[in-house]
């Protein structure tokens, strides 16, 4: 156990089912509820890897036309879902209504299974035995298909790749080209007899032979990997120190590898995290860093640790070192310093206000550089409390650290922080550790205090981690200098048969065509780092919803600046195409939260004409913007905007340009249209999705789920749903995919031909499951409306990534490159369908590409189809007149799970489900 009260003070069902729409009469009955199976234990690091083999079909190369206009859209007419064309039956639609999981409907779907062949359901018809139906007259269902397995849009074959198109662009990459030397690396099999338990035995009589093995090898207990071949069977000696008894060991050679074979890579990891500490790094987390090098900003008491991300990862063009330059951000003052502060602040609730403002939160402990997650707060324990050392041995917190780290405990009356270790799969002979106990005195908080995050400090902050992709690359020299000029690191890596390449990768790239950004009246091109601000605040938006009758509610102190943004919003909407009326005006005497409750209450309790609710509130208050919003949200359900009044002080110009984006957002909300782009697919449906996970304890995550309602992609249905904490992979997609469609169908009066899925927020360890498991579940939905069957094309989005792209200028200069920039190769995934996408432009440091993963595609979209989709998308976010970094639907599923889960705690209305409320 690794440890780490302050004064004493005194200590000061269920969540409910959401309401799921649809269906009432259409779903069969459930088959009764198995128990759910439990997932199985995950695999040894080195046994686990790159032993299975996913079938991959390739995407093809299809037909949708790369033009824009009205040329562009008749020739993608032609081109539709062979099972969408042939299927002539009118569409079945459900009747509307509200069921339950249980006692109506299908069986909730369960957890992913291992095996594949259990894990993805098919996409058929509901089995025989359904729930009796209704009286009157049934359609009558086709019969159920054959199962089916959806296919994964696995990577092209070996020159199937589809030619490229657009500007070609040359580009560095922030990676660097491993080679290999040796022939081969060789696998073997170590046996013990009698068996050896412990772990650490096993090692040490395995390096008792070093003369037979050699000084270089990777062992894991029972899995020996050597550079060097051996005999077919090698039989040793060892003796037993606990009881003196002898064991044979015997190594068995059971695999030739390629030395860039998968189950190479975790130990040229292991490599290479010894070179970065022959560099003297310090390894914190997954990462290095150089505390000696350390920024000290002394007016926030803050320190910026310099360091390198670094993975050897094996792509498309081969083996790469990824390097990513990164800082950390570490607090000067430690945690007991930090809670004395709070005490100092509010002693009446201390505790609880520790436990708020601690819980959660990441902290580092100098004396090993190592980082924990804050579970909770133990204050019944002191660092006079005993604990049992793995020998067995009883020894307090205070004789713990004066003996192991020399360390002398101040203040013997502080509570300790409590860690709680994920649950892991711990090597055999090794104690998984229930929770580890920290010092707060001996415990620095990581990243920024929430509690004073002015924007000053940020881009104080900022300004010192902020590089420019020179700087960038000039770091990234350096590293490969010192690694170069170090003949301990270069051995190190030579011992293994490994060397690097002098300087980062360089390849080509692809700039995709500039989009037109369409108005009512007008197209235009935008500008080269393609943002738009002008252009819609001088001409009119594609529709503009006239606000007639709407309400302004401010305290009393902030009187003339309501008066001002009244007159600013008529003189400024008229160039935008917009009417705005005079507002009802609801003067307040103070800026209490009961008072502006009591106020919104009882006017939108007396009046259901009102389309929007304007509120000033004086300072950036959370509690009041949260009481706000869930009166307007859930409780009495309108559109509802909150403006900050010192947002609107200052010069004319700057109130000028605020009213003009709060008159934007307000047109969203009241279900307008901004701005679009020519979208070429016809009949198309757009989704996105994400999950919010709190970082309070028992908080449950939510789904953001928003689909497009029309051939344009300007209408929008959005849903939340609620899961268990800390839940990634989603269930109850099926009824959100179930609703979209019936609001579609409304819309519309058809269904769409082609689902696009863009899936924010998985990883690549869950990519597999989110095609086993989430799926299945959208694909099951199309039975409810009789023999539909759409193409489909689901997309993950991951945007925590460390890939930069630079270009190099005439004057010798890195760059970042302009926006649309993709790269669909060498550091390409060699399992998925990816591709990179910079779709954004950066003003500051190194603009950062998303990676795009083509988990499914039955649409038969090329590469190059889905890349200009996916381009066209980031132009399609209302928040900012520009491209974003992520398609548009994301970031509004992100902006809706993100007000539902950190402000309303409840799903919102289902009134608001048509309008980008959330915005």
């Amino acid at each position: 156990m690794d440890p780490g009260r302050l004064f004493s003070l005194p200590g000061p069902g269920p969540a409910p089912r959401g309401r799921l729409r649809g269906l009432a009469q259409r779903l069969p009955q459930p088959s009764p509820p198995g128990p759910r199976p439990s997932l199985a234990p995950l695999s040894t690091l080195l046994c686990g890897l790159g032993l299975g083999e996913r079938p991959c079909p390739s995407l093809e190369v299809g037909d949708w036309p790369c033009g824009r206009g009205i040329a562009g859209e008749s020739q993608a007419v032609g081109r539709s879902s062979p099972v969408a064309e042939g299927d002539k039956e009118p569409v079945v639609l459900p009747t509307r209504g509200r069921i339950l999981w249980q006692g109506r409907g299908d069986v909730r779907p369960g957890p992913p299974e291992r095996d594949a062949a259990a894990a993805v359901p098919y996409c058929g018809k509901p089995c025989a035995a359904s729930a009796p139906r209704p009286p009157g007259p049934q359609p009558v269902l086709p019969p159920a298909p054959a199962p089916v397995t959806p296919p994964a849009a696995g990577r092209p074959a070996l020159g199937t790749k589809p030619a490229a198109r657009g500007t070609t662009l040359d580009l560095g990459l922030n990676s660097v080209k491993i080679h290999c030397k040796n022939e081969a690396v060789y696998q073997y099999h170590v046996s013990f007899s009698p068996e050896v338990e412990c772990r650490s035995t096993r090692f040490a009589m395995l390096k008792e032979h070093r003369a037979v093995t050699g000084d270089v090898t990777a062992f894991d207990g029972s899995i020996l990997y050597l550079p060097i071949q051996l005999p077919q069977l090698v039989s040793l000696k060892a003796q037993r120190r606990s009881d003196g008894e002898d064991v044979a060991v015997t190594i068995q050679k059971t695999k030739v590898l390629e030395p860039s074979s998968n189950l190479c890579i975790p130990f040229y990891n292991v490599v290479f995290r010894r070179v970065m500490r022959i560099l003297g790094m310090k390894l914190i987390g997954r990462n290095f860093f150089e505390p000696d090098q350390a920024t000290l900003i002394q007016q926030y008491r803050l320190q910026i640790w310099p360091g390198y991300a670094v993975s050897i990862r094996k792509k498309d063009g081969g083996l790469f070192l990824l390097v990513d330059a990164i800082h950390k951000v570490i607090r000067s003052e430690s945690v007991l310093n930090f809670m004395h502060s709070i005490y100092k602040q509010n002693h009446v609730s201390f505790q609880d206000e520790c436990t708020k403002q601690l819980v959660g939160n990441v902290v580092i402990t100098r004396y090993n550089n190592r980082t924990y997650r804050i579970d909770d707060i133990d204050w019944n324990k002191t660092p006079k409390d005993s604990f049992t050392l793995a020998s067995g041995e009883e020894i307090t917190f205070v004789d713990y650290y004066s003996k192991t780290y020399g360390i002398t405990i101040k203040e013997q009356d502080q509570p300790l922080l409590v860690h709680r270790p994920r649950e892991k799969n711990t090597p055999q002979g090794k104690r998984q550790l229930d929770m580890v106990l920290l010092m707060p005195e001996l415990t620095f908080m990581t990243g920024f205090p929430d509690t004073r995050r002015d924007s000053r400090m940020v881009k104080d902050v900022m300004r010192e981690m902020l590089q420019s992709p020179k700087q960038h690359y000039a770091r990234l020299s350096a590293l490969l200098r010192r690694i170069r000029d170090s003949p301990e690191a270069s051995q190190e890596l030579m011992r293994w048969g490994l060397s690097l390449d002098s300087d980062i990768h360089r390849t080509q790239g692809r700039v995709l065509p500039t989009e037109r950004i369409n108005l009512q009246h007008s197209s235009f091109i935008p500008t080269k780092d393609l943002t738009w601000s002008k252009e819609i605040t001088r001409e009119a938006s594609i529709s503009a919803v006239a606000i007639n009758y709407w309400v302004l509610v401010y305290p009393k102190r902030v009187q003339h600046v309501a008066k001002h943004l009244v007159a600013s919003m008529e003189s400024v909407c008229s160039p935008m195409g917009m009417h705005v009326s005079q507002p009802a005006v609801v003067e307040l005497k103070d800026d209490r939260i009961e008072t502006y409750a009591k106020a919104i209450r009882s006017l939108l309790g007396s009046e259901d004409r009102v389309q929007i609710l304007l509120c000033i509130i004086s300072s950036s208050r959370e509690d009041l913007y949260a009481a706000i919003k869930k009166l307007c949200c859930v409780q009495s359900p309108v559109p509802s905007q909150v403006i900050n009044a010192q947002t609107l002080a200052g010069h004319p110009g700057k109130m000028r340009s605020v009213v003009q984006k709060v008159l934007l957002q307000m047109n969203c909300k009241l279900g307008g249209e901004l701005w679009g782009v020519d979208i070429p697919l016809k009949q198309i449906m757009v989704i996105g999705m994400d999950i919010y996970h709190c970082r309070s304890k028992g908080t449950r995550s939510v789904i953001g789920f928003v689909a497009s309602m029309n051939q344009v992609l300007t209408k929008w249905y959005s849903r939340v749903v609620f899961q268990m904490p800390h839940q990634e992979i989603a269930d109850n997609l099926r009824l959100c995919l179930t609703d979209a469609l019936q609001h579609f169908h409304e819309m519309n009066h058809c269904l769409p031909k082609k689902i696009v899925m863009y899936r924010d927020g998985v990883s690549d360890s869950q990519l597999d499951t989110v095609l086993k498991y989430e799926i299945p579940q959208m694909q099951k939905c199309f039975d409810t409306f009789g023999s539909y069957q759409p193409s489909m094309v689901v997309v993950v989005v991951q945007k925590q990534i460390s890939t930069n792209f630079y270009i190099h200028t005439a004057a010798e200069q890195f760059a970042s490159p302009p926006p649309g920039t993709v790269i669909d190769h060498t550091v390409t995934s060699v399992d998925w369908q990816d591709f990179f996408l910079l779709a954004h432009s950066s003003h500051q440091g190194c603009s950062i590409p998303t990676r795009y993963v083509c988990l499914l595609n039955t649409a038969n979209l090329s590469c190059e189809h889905l890349q200009r989709l996916t381009f066209k998308l980031c132009h399609l976010y209302w928040n900012w007149p520009g491209t974003v970094r992520v398609p548009a639907p994301c970031k509004y599923a992100h902006k809706l799970a993100f007000l539902s889960g950190q402000v309303l705690h409840h799903e919102p209305s289902a009134q608001l489900c048509d309008k980008l409320f959330f915005l």
